[in-house]
């Protein structure tokens, strides 16, 4: 990691939001979810203010070796969304703990406020988290055989 990263980093993203992207959409196998409105699920909302996290450190990081895992949100979901409205996240670095990256998030869509919290990420290096998935796996298919 690039000791140029710093707190106080801000970055926008922005994304039309489309049709596959709204609840029904999040599981379409849940008869549940297929009677929502077509509106942002939050989600795919969650993913979003994630994606615009890690662009926002892309550049500070020694990829692919180094990579990024989200492993806390706290957000609040506060205005929906129809399909084909822009939604614009704004992320702000606020804290660095060692390998911990804490995120002020926002997103907003072309009408209101959609979007409060935080999050945060932990870098990784690729290889080592790599291994541990596969350790984790192969416990699986030793479980299964058994």
């Amino acid at each position: 990691m690039d000791a140029a990263l710093q707190p106080g980093l801000r970055y926008q993203h922005q994304f039309l939001v489309p049709v596959s992207k709204t609840v029904p959409a999040l599981y379409p196998e849940a008869e549940e979810f297929l009677m929502m409105p077509e509106v942002f699920a939050t989600g795919f909302m969650v993913g979003f203010l994630e994606w615009a996290c890690i662009k926002a450190i892309q550049p500070y990081l020694d990829q692919p070796h180094e990579q990024t895992v989200g492993t806390h949100i706290n957000v609040s979901h506060q205005s929906p969304t129809p399909a084909g409205l822009t939604v614009i996240a704004t992320v702000e670095l606020i804290e660095i703990n060692d390998r911990k990256l804490v995120f002020k998030v926002e997103a907003h869509d072309d009408i209101d406020l959609i979007a409060t919290g935080t999050h945060e990420r932990f870098v990784v290096l690729k290889d080592k988290f790599d291994a541990k998935v596969a350790a984790k796996k192969a416990l699986l298919q030793q479980t299964n055989k058994a």
